[in-house]
């Protein structure tokens, strides 16, 4: 029999939290299972427009003590502020009674940060916490906007093998094939917002939504990197840095063009790099990004890691995430 840890059910418990963007929002993506004699009997996730959170689903129809010999895994500390929506969740977990809870993420909010867990320690109850990386990876644009009050930046290109978005005269359809185009619309439904640049959206018109079956309804709010005016219901901002004012924004995901990528760069403001590489060369076409303001071919190493690579029909798909202290 293979012995299943902490960390394994709390990798679990995170692959559950995936299917909460981005209908949870405001509220963070959170997941809870609870486990009991090595089985998961119970489980739950926030829910759509934030409420009832994951504890409270996955305890629900347990009556008082009703989780007593059990062990609730739960991403993010349980909230411990009252609400009008619905009761604290280190309250629901207390009645509850589980016998261990095991965290996987201190709550970065002020109204709960380690009062969830002191509160459920004073009922009598264990609390591991563990400061898990699927954890903290599931709840990234929750943990980003609450630390650094800005949404979870996600850039994506997809280019040639040489490094170029277009033709010299701007054509860029298709540059890859189905199986990535529908990659890449997968990851817009788990989006807040989506951002091109004004050049991009006057040469292309991009529609900028989700065109896959049964997720049409979560194409991201739109928004503009521009000084010109906003089109119907579209945002604009004039510079990196105001994607702060994107109130709630957990998450934002910038298709460019190269102007656009290339600022959001500069600016440090890159979180992850989705790349798509067609097998296609196109010579002196127009490149992928603009002018980084790099100096000193030593500051360009040491920034990203590598996360993932798939391959796509005859793409390839690359990503990385941004190094940070």
């Amino acid at each position: 029999m293979i012995a299943v840890d902490d960390a394994d059910w709390m990798a679990a418990t995170a692959r559950l939290a995936a299917r909460t963007y981005p209908l949870c929002r405001p509220n963070p993506g959170v997941a809870a299972i609870l486990v009991k004699d090595g089985r998961v009997i119970a489980r739950g996730i926030t829910q759509a427009t934030g409420r009832p959170h994951a504890e409270a689903e996955a305890l629900k129809g347990l009556g008082e003590g009703g989780a007593k010999g059990t062990t609730l895994y739960v991403t993010l500390e349980p909230c411990a502020h009252k609400s009008e929506r619905g009761p604290a969740c280190s309250d629901i977990v207390i009645a509850a009674r589980p016998d261990r809870v095991v965290i996987g993420q201190l709550d970065p909010d002020k109204r709960t940060t380690r009062i969830g867990v002191k509160r459920i320690e004073a009922a009598g109850i264990d609390v591991t916490v563990l400061d898990d990386e699927h954890s903290r990876a599931s709840l990234k644009g929750y943990l980003t906007r609450e630390k650094l009050g800005r949404p979870y930046v996600t850039l994506k290109l997809a280019m040639s093998l040489d490094g170029c978005i277009a033709l010299p005269d701007g054509s860029s359809q298709w540059i890859t094939g189905d199986a990535a185009r529908a990659h890449v619309h997968a990851h817009r439904a788990r989006q807040d917002h989506i951002l091109v640049g004004g050049g991009t959206w006057r040469a292309d018109k991009p529609r900028l939504d989700v065109r896959l079956p049964g997720l049409v309804d979560r194409s991201p709010d739109r928004v503009l990197l521009t000084r010109g005016i906003a089109p119907d219901g579209a945002r604009v901002i004039n510079e990196p840095a105001q994607i702060s004012s994107l109130e709630g924004a957990q998450t934002l995901y910038v298709e460019g063009g190269a102007v656009a990528a290339a600022s959001f760069l500069a600016e440090d403001l890159v979180d992850e790099l989705h790349l798509y590489r067609a097998p296609i060369l196109i010579g002196s076409g127009q490149s992928a990004l603009g002018d980084l303001g790099l100096e000193n071919l030593a500051d360009a190493h040491d920034r990203w890691q590598l996360s993932d690579t798939r391959q796509l029909g005859s793409d390839t798909f690359t990503s990385y995430v941004r190094v940070r202290n």
